[in-house]
């Protein structure tokens, strides 16, 4: 993502949030203590507050860094931003009970599924709801079968042994190794050649519209991902500019693979009922 061409709006972006941090660090600590509140405060425990949006916008070239230092020294803490308090965690009890113990309470919400839409749509990882009930209930009948799990399996260790071989040339060679992109390169060919039975192989670039796919889904990820720190992202997508103009161009790349692929699939099962790999 070139973020030298969103000067202006990084620097626009950080000013509202300085301001609204200010607000929000000015109204909680200048409020006057009422007679109860000393009782209401012993009783209520709130996490570290270890900054804010702000802090995330300046650190967003090394997001992963800057969120793992946090995670190391308090499992869990709260981040500020305008208008909501966010709040993460490390800590394993906590993600169980989101995750499984009480996943009902925890939903996506609107602001997730607004930043996340155009990207994922109404897909499993976007939504709520019987929208979400009734994808899972279809994903788990498919995942359910003994064969594709044993597929799966086979699939998974074919990667795994890729990517060993990619990593020890790379040693080898002496050459760098970006392994954030390597590892999601990697789990990309594998769910591609389990849900869709396509060899993507964006980990060795065989494919020159698997590659092209790869990096569009990449690209468009780390888009998204900068629309929780970028207030003004809203105003880009109607002007059509910017960050937004470019994840619009991915999306465009990712819908032509997936329909292709789609359209590919259903004459290929027409036409060979038994074969379930797909070739570009």
């Amino acid at each position: 993502m070139d973020y030298s061409k969103n000067t202006f709006y990084f620097a626009f972006s950080a000013v509202l949030m300085l301001v609204f941090s200010m607000y929000i660090v000015r109204g909680s600590s200048g409020r006057r203590l009422l007679p109860n509140d000393d009782k209401v405060k012993r009783k209520k425990r709130y996490h570290p507050v270890v900054g804010t949006m702000l802090n995330q916008l300046l650190n967003f070239n090394r997001i992963w860094d800057y969120m793992t230092d946090h995670a190391s020294k308090h499992r869990t803490y709260r981040l500020l931003s305008p208008f909501r308090s966010e709040v993460y965690t490390a800590d394993p009890v906590n993600v169980e009970y989101i995750l499984k113990s009480n996943f009902q309470n925890y939903g996506k919400g609107w602001y997730n599924y607004n930043n996340l839409k155009d990207l994922l749509g109404d897909g499993i990882f976007a939504v709520d709801g019987e929208k979400w009930r009734h994808q899972r209930k279809t994903s788990s009948y498919e995942f359910s079968t003994r064969v594709l799990r044993d597929f799966s399996s086979l699939v998974f260790q074919k990667n795994a042994a890729k990517l060993a071989q990619v990593v020890s040339e790379s040693a080898n060679s002496n050459l760098p190794i970006d392994f954030h992109d390597l590892f999601l390169k990697s789990t990309l060919d594998a769910t591609f050649q389990v849900a869709f039975g396509i060899q993507l192989d964006s980990m060795c670039g065989s494919s020159g519209e698997g590659t092209l796919f790869a990096h569009a889904f990449d690209d468009s990820s780390e888009m998204i991902a900068w629309r929780y720190v970028d207030v003004s992202w809203t105003i880009k997508r109607f002007l059509n500019i910017g960050s937004e103009a470019k994840l619009k161009k991915n999306v465009k790349v990712i819908d032509e693979f997936v329909y292709k692929l789609i359209h590919t699939k259903i004459d290929q099962m027409s036409n060979s009922p038994n074969d379930s790999s797909v070739s570009f």
